[in-house]
């Protein structure tokens, strides 16, 4: 037998023996490939979000940086550009990706040499229709988890309402003439403000994590309370916590809390219904969502009473998520005596509908974030300790308690 025949033969029969091998043999036998097994392939997942909470005019001929902060890290990122609220086409000059100097939350200074210019399509420049979102192509940048990263965006001209994120608890800046983007030292950044501008989301390509977190709620969530630019949140505290995981148990996690959000009706933005397939279902690599949704409908105008209408709005997010796959915690409400909304009969409600999120079974698990931040004396009210003084959100100290209650081992049980 020729070497040529031999070796025909010997394929022959590695790969009969592959085909007829039932599942389970071929399965056990994986683990003997040894070195020469395959590393896992890098897949694109969500670092950050910075849901729309509303419109804000433009700034026509301004450049505007916001500072973001990942989660998790990569090699790549693509940042996601939102006309959604937007009444008009709108009109990018021009978009770019940089690392935040180090040690400088409250600067718009880039990392030396990290200036990267982000396309679409292969085009510097672009128009998004009213009411639609575009992601960049892919921008080759090491991406660090935990860094501020600066998404610059320069407008040249009045596209109309801008799609915001109102309450960012984050400084940043407008250069207000002219294409300053790509401008590393920020001098000419010379106004802070405290929203983000067009910019709702940011993704990662690489191998740190085993998909993403959405943490969907209202001010609370959004961060009201915490530390300026601290990234204090308790979404941020969970990514904290999370970073110690594996590859394949970390999480992404990205923020859609909208200060003044309700459940059921408009708030300030769209409703947590409304906006549930843009803020959760459309974001990258989602694999479960946390829910802490329905303080502002029991204590604003006109306020919900009625403990059906909080069940069926759960019910009706978690069957949308479960038909995408996404495992879904439910939050229970914190307690606000004291603030001036609060009224003992708003109380009895928000008992009612925490009895709801405990008991029912609605959702494939729970976060007890009531029983963590009420004061055990008074449990109306927030214990003094987390409560920033309007006896409703949550200091620094609270946010900590908060994502420390969290079950990590309830947010990605298929790894365990």
């Amino acid at each position: 037998m020729t070497r040529a025949i031999k070796v025909r033969h010997v394929l022959a029969v590695l790969v009969t023996t592959l085909v007829l091998a039932p599942p389970s043999a071929r399965a056990d036998a994986a683990p003997a490939l040894g070195p020469f097994a395959l590393a896992p392939s890098p897949t694109w997942t969500g670092t950050w979000e910075g849901a729309a909470s509303g419109t804000t005019p433009a700034l026509p001929g301004a450049s505007i940086r916001n500072i973001v902060h990942t989660s998790v890290g990569g090699t790549a990122a693509r940042v996601r550009i939102s006309n959604r609220l937007g009444t008009r086409p709108l009109q990018l000059g021009a978009v770019t990706l940089a690392l935040q100097e180090p040690g400088a939350p409250r600067s718009p200074k880039a990392v030396a040499g990290s200036m990267r210019t982000a396309t679409f399509g292969g085009a510097r420049t672009v128009t998004i229709p009213a009411g639609k979102d575009l992601v960049t192509d892919p921008v080759y940048l090491p991406i660090p988890a935990d860094a501020n990263l600066l998404v610059s965006v320069h407008t040249p001209a009045d596209s109309g309402p801008a799609t915001y994120h109102r309450s960012a608890i984050q400084a940043n800046f407008v250069a207000p003439k002219g294409n300053r983007t790509a401008e590393e030292s920020g001098t000419a950044y010379t106004t802070a403000i405290g929203n983000w501008y067009y910019v709702t989301g940011v993704d990662v390509l690489g191998t740190s994590a085993a998909g993403s977190v959405v943490a969907l709620g209202d001010s609370i969530t959004d961060g009201t309370g915490s530390a300026f630019s601290a990234n204090h949140r308790w979404p941020d505290r969970l990514a904290d916590r999370l970073k110690a995981l594996p590859p394949n148990r970390r999480l992404g996690v990205l923020n859609a809390g909208v200060s003044g959000n309700r459940l059921l009706l408009e708030g300030r933005g769209p409703s947590a219904l409304v906006r549930f397939d843009a803020d959760v279902l459309s974001r990258t690599g989602v694999r479960v969502v946390i829910v802490m949704e329905g303080i502002n409908d029991l204590k604003g105008t006109p306020e919900q009473t009625r403990t059906a209408a909080f069940e069926d709005a759960y019910r009706r997010i978690v069957s949308r998520a479960h038909a995408r796959g996404i495992r879904v915690i439910g939050a229970t409400l914190t307690p606000y005596g004291g603030h001036g909304a609060y009224t003992p009969a708003r109380e009895a409600v928000r008992q009612r509908v925490n009895a709801v999120i405990r008991t029912r079974g609605l959702f494939d698990a729970v976060v007890d974030f009531d029983a963590v931040v009420r004061d055990p004396a008074r449990p109306s009210r927030i214990l003094p300790a987390y409560d920033p003084g309007d006896h409703l959100h949550f200091n620094d100290a609270g946010m900590k308690a908060m994502a420390d209650r969290i079950d990590l081992a309830e947010l990605a049980p298929w790894t365990l």
